[in-house]
């Protein structure tokens, strides 16, 4: 019975499993997007959290931040100043990004 329940919804749900041959650029796995927020979590357990809804924003957006410049291979520490100052130094992320989803 209850294996006749999870073949029923394996097979409902075919499209979406077998999403990831027609697309090869999709991982196997989440390891990506769990070592990214694994910093978080570490951070939350060591501190017990953020004091305020503020904070907690403020952390995510930065370590969001973070993550995307890591990867995208852009200094953490140029990316606000260029664009602050429009020095034009650094692309704008949403550029990079889409460069990098067609390369």
């Amino acid at each position: 019975m209850l294996l006749d329940r999870l073949l029923a919804r394996l097979h409902r749900r075919k499209g979406e499993l077998l999403r990831l041959l027609d697309r090869p650029e999709i991982p196997f796995h989440t390891n990506g997007s769990e070592n990214d927020i694994r910093a978080c979590v570490t951070k939350r357990k060591i501190s017990g959290g953020t004091v305020s809804d503020a904070g907690r924003e403020a952390r995510n957006i930065l370590l969001g931040l973070m993550i995307i410049c890591i990867k995208l291979g852009v200094s953490l520490y140029a990316y606000p100043g260029d664009r602050l100052t429009r020095a034009g130094v650094v692309s704008e992320l949403a550029g990079l990004v889409r460069q990098n989803a067609t390369a």
